[in-house]
This record gives structure tokens, C-alpha cells and sequence, in this order.
């Protein structure tokens, strides 16, 4: 594991109109780790993700990427840094085949047509270095795949670019317990490769099954970023729903006098 963050984010702040989503966010994904992002509906997950992404601009802080400070103002920026995004709709053809769907939109061409040859060997190849041994041939159509392999194609093609970090966004949503074992089993070979893996989740097991560290919103704050070791899943829950537990997190309001204390439990409602 690397002491030097991958990606580090500071102070980062998100406003869509009169309503602030992120505000002073910090941030850092790790080579050879998996940070796992949680946090409740309307946390600020999606919306961060998409300003590491390039979808959106952020209104303040700064980024850095090997310790350098970078910009990123478009997804090309963040793919030519080495930034890939899984989204949860896997954003995959039913009606192409595998390395069709792997190469869409990257195509390699030998002059004026397509290098059909190239392109399944390189996408054998980084089947074979992720040990995905569950697809039985390239040609396949996508929609003969089940969910796990699905995801499994997807993460493929995220990773066939020299990517260096990988955010996946709940990729073992539906599905079985033989496939979410399979593809977490993928997730964890990304770290262990040396990627730099974001995995956002609501799934408390599968976070705790293959995290190395928990990075946790609250109504678009970072309230805490720590080892997985270091953190029990009663804290981790605490701290998704009220931004504190304990001594992490949000401080504590001091008692007011007049009408009663005032502590920060009293920000839990309102999530969307």
C-alpha cells in the first residue's frame, strides 16, 4: 500500500443553483487499495463522482493526481489521466459482442477497416490478467450474458485503457450471491493489480468484504475517511445516517441555553 494518495481532492465545493451538494470536500484514493464510498440517498456520492469524472465543474478546491495538481474539465481530461467509471447502467450494447462492446467508440483500424485480430487479442488479454475465467467466448452477444458477467465486461473495459483509477458505482446491485462474490472477487484483483479502485456501495458486507479504507458522506460533507480496520459497521452506519459517531465525524453542537441544547443530531433529517 502507498502512503502517497493517487488522487487526492481538497476543499471541493458543489453548487446546482441555491442548493451547495458538496461542501469542503477532501478526498484520496490509494494504488493497490479499494476506497469504499458510502453514504445515504443525497449524500453527494453521484455528484462527486461526476465532478471527478469531468461531467461537472467544481465551484472551489483543487485536485491533485501523483501528487501533481491536475484539472479536469471534461471526461476526455479524466481518461487521459487514467480515470474510468463504471456506472451502475454499465453503459453496454445487448446487440454487439463482447470485444465490440470493450472497444466501442476505440476502435483500432488496420487502414480503412476495422483490426478485428488486435483488438480480440488485447481484450483476451485483459480478461486473462483480471483471471476472468466465466465468458466462454469473445463473440458472444452481451445480451446473452448474465449480470455478473455483464459487470465483469464492463470493469474489462474500464481497465483495457492503462487506467490507473477505477470508480465502480454499486456494481453488485442485482445481483445473485454467486456473482456478487464473483465480480467483489474481481474488485479485489483491481487493488491487487495496483489500481486504484473507488468502490461506492450500500452494501455494508461487500464494503467490509474487500475495502481497505471507508470514506463516508453526510448531506455532501466528508464526515470521515479511515483504515476499514479501524472502523466497526454499527460506526459506519452512524456515521451514514447522522455524520457522527463518537469521537469521528461531525463535532458536537455545545448546549445552547434559552431553548434547550442543540447537538448534531438534530441534522439527520431532511436525506433525500
Amino acid at each position: 500500500m502507498s502512503a502517497t494518495p493517487l488522487l487526492e481532492l481538497r476543499g471541493i465545493d458543489k453548487s446546482f443553483g441555491p442548493v451547495q451538494v458538496l461542501r469542503d470536500v477532501a478526498f484520496a484514493a490509494y494504488p493497490g487499495e479499494v476506497t469504499a464510498l458510502v453514504g445515504d440517498n443525497g449524500a453527494g456520492k453521484s455528484t462527486l463522482v461526476k465532478c471527478i469524472s469531468g461531467i461537472y465543474p467544481t465551484d472551489a478546491g483543487e485536485f491533485l493526481f501523483d501528487g501533481q495538481p491536475v484539472s479536469i474539465n471534461s471526461p476526455r481530461d479524466a481518461a487521459s489521466l487514467g480515470i474510468e467509471v463504471v456506472y451502475q447502467d454499465l453503459a453496454l450494447c445487448d446487440n454487439l459482442d463482447i470485444v465490440q462492446n470493450m472497444f466501442l467508440g476505440r476502435e483500432k483500424r488496420n487502414g480503412i477497416v476495422l483490426d478485428e485480430p488486435t483488438m480480440e487479442q488485447m481484450a483476451a488479454e485483459t480478461l486473462a490478467g483480471l483471471s476472468v475465467r466465466t465468458v466462454k467466448s469473445l463473440r458472444q452477444h452481451v445480451s446473452s450474458l448474465s449480470g455478473g458477467q455483464r459487470q465483469t465486461v464492463a470493469i474489462a473495459k474500464a481497465v483495457l485503457w492503462n487506467s490507473k483509477l477505477v470508480i465502480l458505482d454499486e456494481p453488485t446491485a442485482a445481483l445473485g450471491v454467486a456473482q456478487t462474490a464473483q465480480v467483489l472477487e474481481l474488485v479485489r484483483r483491481l487493488a491487487d493489480n495496483g489500481l486504484a479502485v473507488v468502490l461506492i456501495s450500500h452494501n455494508m458486507n461487500d464494503v467490509f468484504a474487500v475495502s481497505d479504507r471507508i470514506a463516508a458522506l453526510y448531506l455532501g460533507q466528508m464526515v470521515a475517511q479511515v483504515k476499514t480496520t479501524d472502523i466497526t459497521h454499527a460506526q459506519v452506519v452512524e456515521l451514514i445516517t447522522a455524520g457522527r459517531s463518537g469521537e469521528l465525524g461531525l463535532a458536537s453542537e455545545p448546549a445552547t441555553s434559552g431553548n434547550g441544547a442543540a447537538s448534531a443530531d438534530s441534522t439527520t433529517g431532511g436525506l433525500a
